[in-house]
């Protein structure tokens, strides 16, 4: 088992610190190679009008720091306060994406409302709101599992949950970050049992609403669209992707260089963001977009494994947080490189780990802490029934071994 140990006060009673050094080794990877790109990616942004090259990957460093105390505090939580507090949390994210529709205290970009400025710094409430709802989802998961597993009403009432957070990330909007999180969800309650027929049955409810909602908006239909064939309107709704593909097209095999990238610089809009991925395979070559799928492919079927060692250590509920961040990361890794390469449509939804942003990463890293706690007590757990078997199988065979000593005598 590849684990890391640190013994606290004292190991023999059950203190010892379990780190997965497979999923610390796959993190450390990613992060690293998302800080090479936004270093290459952002300094022409960054040195516009006499600027400092470095400033973007400068920030995005601390930005990492900040990830990492945040992952081991959260580490320090033990899971079942997570259960326990699993409602109020919900409904403290609600009262956030709320807030952040309200203007004054919502902080809008480029026409879209997702941050809350605290002391100067801007928050995306829906990066903590998507882990919160998702915990509660696991929490669900647990507490109603017979119901979850025999109707269809023990499955519609958590996704009336996910509903209301759907509209109200809708309302920034965030409508990819809104898709993945009702993907995710639907996954996760999935794997914890529901029936095959409910699922698939509002799954295509489900996907009616969410093709619903593309057509009512007319700036949604337009990314919809441009993305078919962005080189009917290359200068206007296919712009973005057409710089893109151009990126990627160049790359070739092993790429023009690390640094080299010409798309960067005032092409590319987003380069150092959401389309980091073009930038990558542009400088990296087809050969850096395998090693970068295959990165997170192995995080993501790393989270599925330790999911499965806490589900058979009989933890349920931290095994469903596992299962939710591996999917997650799947989904949402998987869309930015299509919307990148031009097989989805554009999407403001980064690359985990990789591209710039402080509550992205942040928030990621911290969901790496749970992921490292489930690690943990799944490991505590499993080695403690161990402990109790040997016990036990000493005790049934020390009277044995007694009578056999006295029939000698």
């Amino acid at each position: 088992m590849s684990t890391i140990v640190l013994p606290g006060r004292s190991a023999s009673r059950g203190t010892a610190i379990h780190l997965d050094t497979v999923t610390l080794m796959l993190v450390f990877s990613i992060v690293l190679l998302g800080l090479v790109m936004v270093s290459s990616a952002s300094i022409s942004i960054a040195s516009k009008d006499g600027g400092d090259a470095f400033s973007y990957v400068a920030a995005q460093f601390t930005t990492m720091l900040v990830g990492c105390i945040a992952a081991a505090l959260v580490f320090t939580v033990r899971t079942e306060l997570l259960d326990k507090f699993a409602v109020p949390l919900l409904g403290l994210a609600a009262l956030a994406l709320v807030l952040v529709l309200i203007p004054g205290i919502g902080h809008s970009v480029n026409g879209a409302r997702r941050w809350i400025r605290i002391a100067g710094i801007s928050i995306q409430v829906s990066e903590v709101a998507r882990v919160i709802v998702l915990t509660f989802i696991a929490s669900y998961a647990v507490r109603r599992e017979t119901e979850l597993r025999s109707s269809l009403l023990g499955l519609v009432k958590p996704l009336g949950v996910v509903g209301i957070f759907f509209i109200l990330l809708l309302g920034e909007p965030d409508f990819g970050a809104a898709t993945v999180l009702a993907a995710t969800a639907f996954g996760v309650l999935f794997i914890a049992g529901a029936r095959w027929r409910d699922v698939l049955g509002l799954a295509v409810v489900g996907g009616a609403l969410i093709a619903l909602v593309a057509v009512s908006s007319e700036y949604r239909m337009r990314r919809l669209t441009s993305f078919r064939n962005p080189w009917e309107d290359p200068f206007d709704s296919g712009f973005q992707l057409t710089q893109s593909l151009i990126a990627i097209g160049r790359g070739g095999w092993t790429g023009v260089g690390l640094g080299e990238s010409v798309q960067k610089l005032f092409y590319l809009p987003e380069a150092h963001t959401d389309f980091l991925f073009a930038v990558l395979a542009e400088e990296l070559g087809l050969i850096g977009i395998i090693v970068t799928l295959l990165l997170f492919l192995a995080l993501a079927w790393r989270a599925l494994f330790i999911a499965k060692l806490a589900s058979d250590a009989g933890l349920k509920f931290p095994a469903y947080l596992a299962v939710g961040f591996g999917i997650w990361l799947a989904i949402q890794a998987f869309i930015n490189m299509g919307v990148n390469m031009g097989a989805l449509p554009t999407k403001g939804l980064t690359l985990p780990f990789m591209s710039y942003g402080r509550s992205s990463l942040i928030a990621t890293l911290a969901w790496v802490g749970i992921l490292l706690r489930v690690y943990h007590e799944a490991v505590q757990a499993t080695r403690g029934r161990s402990a109790i078997s040997l016990r036990e199988g000493a005790e049934r065979t020390a009277p044995r071994r007694m009578t056999g000593e006295v029939q000698e005598a």
